[in-house]
């Protein structure tokens, strides 16, 4: 079947439309086997053609056209993906596992070959490959490597076993993901005394009054969805109510509870897996593998850079603690404190120390307002502009937007699902709905001028709006940090929208490399600590007077508390995550927990108790695309603070100049070159970490 023809039954089923956004008014999980099967059997035949030696070995007869004829299966899985993201119910949750495993068998065995592989290692060494674009030229580089790691360099007879890891491992990071989210659903502490609320922000209360009421009981439901669960942490008076959801967190997904929702054998034969496949490719383990595509080098180098910044962020980490046990002593009468307390005596310290709380910060960040400044922020520093858009949508609490030039015309779309609900995973990500590309044939209503234009998901986990005002629903308000959270991830989505690379396998946020993906949503995070920033950002929910001057002062100074702790945190879990990935025999004796206990005694200055299973929830590694990559986090974040350190240079954050070449050299170029030489076009030479340091507070007098 061709493009076109899968393109002419759009009525019969909705997955198979690709002449515009996603129906998501009409996708049901009944289309998903139906359109899935049909998309792979045309990726097959597709395969079959293009192998053939009756196709020549070039870019036009082979390469373009391999890369468009997988792009429509690939938006199709992404789409029911999104779904069981954003709306886990049961009926999805089936659609999307009962097809994983032909969708994973599929990638597999194109990874692995061999007359696609040496087609393309003929075009990389052809005459015409010289005369290729850099981002043909780039295109062609990376799926030589892909094939390589995806084994179709192997014997025939290892490949099938090869194939059945890749199949279990996409089963085991799905089913890592479900179990995580069951369990937080699965547990509430329902409080019947209303004296267990003091210290909860009224926001909080109302929340829980309704989560309650929602369930016909009375009192006060509280989750371990983020926007019930923190507040109980950093506000609630109440020890044992801190205590008890402090345990329910810590030990989800874990052999506490149900065992069929114990992710505790997943995280090691995940582990198995990923070894078993790295050595078959020649690695001594996965964390060599993982590598491979990424800016850093070696193992060593990484644990090198780790440890270093271990070293610098310990004895500010270790001030930190000393002055939180201090206080918790001194001030609050905790002889001992507990982890439970850590948040509520940090709060209480920051109220101390700075005269003001994140609560009172929290009123002036008025839904609206936030993305009238995000978008003010964006619009002064790339010359575009951001509109409302309509599209059909998965959720009646999603919105829709536009990016458009000055001249009107369309660079990209994005779709902003802002609010916590039981059936969306944790978290906050960005995900492509689809790429920006040439359009070699007839196609899509989202081209322009031949150009596909790219189409984001910006998904968060805040509170929605809570009570009324005038008989009107109030507007729902955020903390900094949760503000901080839509500045990271939309900074994602800006490398998605805003690239001009016209060859979809490095477009965008396609073929960066992973420890350099982080880079533009870091950088976008400065702009929530500028005062122009947030001067037109903040509107008080109730008096819509903007944030006092004063009290930005003393947000600023806060900025860098406990960010030694903070920062050895990091290096906490990304250490764990590389040694888990390099130097840890999951046959061995050692438990993961042990590794884990010896990574702590290294590094950390904070240590939970025993029971805690922080690896069962770790779902970065296990179920997101971070193993033995969590340590990206910090690696691009040196290199998005010396990006911003430009802009400082130039004595204006919004320097049009410095603006438009971020964009130009960063986020337009995609991966159509390494992350280092795009880094070096901007900044002018290497990277140095000068820049974080300085912004963490960590630099010593």
């Amino acid at each position: 079947m061709t493009v076109n023809q899968l393109q002419e039954t759009p009525l019969l089923n909705p997955l198979l439309d690709f002449a515009g956004l996603p129906r998501f008014d009409a996708i049901v999980p009944s289309d998903v086997q139906p359109a899935i099967s049909q998309l792979l059997d045309h990726c097959r035949a597709l395969v079959a053609r293009l192998s053939s030696d009756a196709v020549a070995a070039t870019w036009a007869d082979f390469a373009a056209p391999l890369g468009d004829g997988f792009e429509q299966l690939s938006r199709a899985w992404g789409i029911v993906g999104h779904v069981h993201s954003v709306n886990d119910v049961p009926a999805w949750r089936d659609a999307y596992n009962g097809m994983l495993p032909e969708v994973s068998r599929f990638y597999a065995e194109v990874g692995q070959n061999v007359k696609l592989f040496a087609k393309y290692k003929a075009i990389a060494g052809s005459a015409e490959y010289a005369g290729l674009s850099a981002a043909q030229r780039r295109v062609i580089e990376n799926e030589l490597r892909d094939f390589r790691l995806s084994g179709a360099e192997l014997a025939e007879d290892s490949k099938p076993r090869f194939q059945a890891i890749s199949e279990e491992l996409a089963q085991l990071s799905a089913k890592f993901s479900e179990n995580l989210l069951d369990t937080t659903n699965a547990f509430a502490e329902l409080v019947t005394d209303e004296a267990e609320l003091a210290g909860l922000p009224d926001d909080a209360r109302q929340a829980a009054r309704e989560a309650a009421e929602q369930e016909g009981k009375s009192g006060w439901k509280f989750t371990l969805h983020m926007p019930s669960y923190l507040p109980v942490m950093q506000y609630a008076d109440s020890r044992r109510l801190r205590a008890a959801m402090y345990r329910a967190y810590a030990t989800r997904a874990a052999e506490f509870g149900a065992v069929e929702l114990d992710n505790t054998p997943l995280i090691r034969r995940i582990l198995e897996l990923r070894r078993e496949q790295a050595q078959m490719l020649g690695y001594a383990n996965f964390a060599e593998v993982s590598l491979v595509p990424k800016m850093a080098e070696s193992v060593p180098q990484v644990l090198c850079f780790l440890r270093d910044l271990a070293v610098r962020a310990r004895p500010f980490a270790e001030k930190d603690v000393a002055d939180l046990r201090a206080f918790a002593r001194d001030q609050l009468a905790l002889a001992t404190m507990e982890p439970w307390d850590i948040g509520y005596v940090s709060e209480k310290l920051l109220q101390a120390r700075y005269a003001f709380s994140e609560q009172e910060v929290k009123q002036y960040f008025t839904e609206d307002k936030v993305l009238a400044g995000l978008f003010s922020v964006i619009e002064s520093l790339f010359g575009v502009h951001l509109k409302p858009d309509c599209a059909p949508v998965w959720h009646e609490d999603v919105r829709f937007f536009r990016i458009e030039t000055p001249a009107g015309e369309l660079v990209g779309q994005f779709y902003l699902d802002l609010y916590a609900r039981p059936t969306k995973r944790g978290g906050a990500w960005m995900d492509e709905a689809i790429g920006r590309r040439r359009i070699r044939q007839e196609s899509l209503a989202t081209s322009s001028k031949g150009i596909q234009r790219p189409v984001a998901y910006l998904n968060c986990n805040f509170s929605r709006p809570i009570g009324e005002r005038d008989g009107k629903a109030r507007p729902a308000i955020f903390t900094h940090d949760e503000v901080s959270t839509l500045f990271h991830e939309t900074g994602h989505g800006l490398h998605h929208l805003l690239t001009q690379v016209d060859e979809l396998g490095v477009a965008g946020i396609h073929g960066v490399e992973w420890d350099a993906v982080e880079l533009p949503s870091q950088f976008m995070e400065n702009y929530c600590w500028e005062w122009r920033v947030l001067e037109g950002m903040t509107g008080h929910i109730d008096t819509g007077q903007p944030l006092p001057r004063a009290l930005f002062d003393k947000m600023l100074a806060a900025k860098n508390f406990q960010s030694g702790l903070q920062t050895l945190r990091q290096v906490e879990f990304s250490l764990f995550d590389l040694l888990l990935h390099s130097d840890y025999d999951p046959a061995g004796e050692r438990s993961v927990l042990e590794l884990l206990a010896d990574v702590r005694r290294e590094v950390a200055v904070l240590v939970p108790p025993e029971w805690h299973r922080f690896p069962n929830s770790f779902a970065h590694i296990f179920a997101g695309g971070y193993g033995a990559g969590y340590y990206s986090y910090k690696w691009a974040e040196v290199l998005s603070a010396d990006c911003y350190g430009a802009f400082e240079d130039a004595g204006n954050p919004f320097d049009q100049a410095t603006g438009r070449r971020f964009l130009s050299e960063i986020l337009s170029v995609g991966g159509s070159r390494s992350a280092i030489d795009s880094f070096r076009a901007f900044r002018g030479r290497e990277p140095q970490v000068d820049a974080l340091l300085r912004h963490s507070g960590m630099i010593t007098a």
